[in-house]
């Protein structure tokens, strides 16, 4: 199901490119949901990097409701968060350019997150199977965080003589906020959200997330890298990778990289990210597992 809609999608990704979006794009929009302060830091960390490295490109926002997925078909990608899954089942594979390491012990230095299953702050679950039977939300079918890995979570649970863990299924909450909403709610009794934006979320608008409870993570997984769908020269593209490197370091955005919650960037080995391959395959086999 998510690879046919990859193929759709690079076939606008290939309409796109004759439409004629020629400028490079850096965006953080994956991780600046979290407020205004979140916002303008990931766009001084960019801008800083891109002035850096010397790379014409232009720091754009794409605000909701504008769709992520629409963003990522586009050819001129030069340094945007990819969500890793839909990266990795793309052909061509964008280039990865830097990884975000989250300055949190929970990451444990590592650029990878989590997805961390909320209830309401009032649910007297503690454990994911107190929540079978009720109502379980996703944000969007192609979401890693949002869907696929609660998904594969539950598949180890799902038994032939429970086939289906949930009564009801609420889709389609888009993203992170939606998802804390609809929990908050009770619109739905469980759900997944990207653990780094929840992280982000209890810094900067704690007031959102009271309403929720966390009571357990998925397994780690490579974070969403900054990528790039354009073709980049080596030295262009080593340009870009030192400009995050530095950015890592540069004394004036220390306030920016603590807003963000950012202790580094690192260039991950690229075949961290076939693991979404095996997770893919793994959430296809069973589409009815809600």
């Amino acid at each position: 199901m998510l690879l046919r809609r990859f193929v759709r999608e690079q076939e606008r990704y290939q309409e796109s490119d004759r439409a004629g979006f020629r400028m490079l794009i850096a965006n953080a929009r994956m991780y600046n949901s979290a407020g205004p302060a979140a916002k303008l830091a990931w766009r001084e960390i960019l801008s800083w990097i891109v002035a850096r490295s010397g790379t014409p490109m232009q720091v754009i926002d794409h605000d909701p409701p504008e769709l992520l997925s629409e963003l990522w078909t586009r050819p001129t990608l030069g340094a945007t968060m990819m969500c890793g899954l839909p990266m990795a089942l793309r052909t061509p594979r964008p280039t990865i350019v830097a990884a975000p390491v989250p300055s949190l012990a929970r990451y444990g230095g590592r650029p990878v997150y989590f997805s961390d299953i909320l209830v309401p702050a009032a649910s007297p679950a503690t454990r994911l199977e107190d929540t079978f039977g009720g109502t379980v939300g996703y944000t969007l079918d192609d979401s890693m965080s949002g869907c696929v890995g609660l998904r594969v979570l539950l598949e180890r649970h799902r038994t032939p003589a429970r086939p289906r863990l949930y009564a009801n299924v609420v889709g389609n909450l888009v993203h992170v906020r939606g998802m804390v909403e609809a929990v908050a709610r009770g619109r739905v009794d469980v759900g997944s959200a990207d653990s780094y934006v929840m992280d982000l979320l209890r810094r900067h608008d704690p007031a959102f997330v009271a309403g929720v409870r966390v009571i357990g993570t998925t397994d780690a997984s490579p974070i969403p890298p900054f990528v790039a769908t354009a073709t980049l020269e080596p030295a262009a593209l080593e340009r870009l990778r030192a400009a995050f490197r530095d950015a890592a370091r540069e004394p004036s955005l220390a306030a920016a990289r603590e807003a963000v919650l950012v202790a580094d960037f690192v260039v991950p080995d690229p075949a961290a990210y076939d693991v979404f391959h095996r997770i893919h395959a793994e959430s296809e086999r069973h589409p009815g597992i809600w």
